[in-house]
């Protein structure tokens, strides 16, 4: 493949402390930057998260934005369906998954696709996300379909 992965996801919010705060404490998320998109001080207010080595989250807040308000949503809910992140260990998934579920941002459910375990969660403005990572209870060349309750997580 000539890819890594994805380096960045960018979506808006009218409150960049509280996204702070939820990537900060739920994924150890390294602030990187949080000031003006622009040099010279104008444009949005833009925070860069780091999740990874080579991923990042980029929020920009701009207030009074209702642009959502009229696009059309996709799968109900807007123009992205999700973004996935993936965790570095199943000890990592792990305490990602207690800090969701402390925050309200998820039920306990952790979906066994097959050669990965997922948790959908959202994050304070609604935005849907999935953690990931490999099975180690995987079967190979088995695939689950959507809704498979990850038996070590009955």
């Amino acid at each position: 493949m000539l890819t890594k992965g994805i380096n960045h996801v960018a979506f808006i919010t009218a409150d960049l402390d509280r996204l702070i705060a939820f990537y900060t404490e739920v994924f150890d998320a390294e602030l990187v930057r949080d000031g003006s998109e622009f040099p010279d001080g104008k444009g949005p207010r833009l925070a860069v998260l780091k999740l990874s080595d080579w991923s990042e989250v980029n929020v920009f807040e701009i207030e009074g934005n209702t642009e959502h308000e009229r696009q059309t949503p996709m799968f109900g809910r807007g123009r992205v369906d999700h973004f996935a992140i993936q965790a570095e260990s199943l000890e990592a998934f792990e305490t990602i998954r207690e800090r969701l579920m402390a925050k309200g941002s998820t039920d306990d459910f952790v979906t066994d696709f097959g050669p990965f375990l997922s948790l959908f969660w959202r994050d304070p403005d609604g935005l849907e996300g999935e953690v990931c990572v490999e099975n180690p209870d995987a079967t190979s060349g088995v695939m689950n379909p959507p809704g498979t309750r990850a038996a070590r997580y009955s």
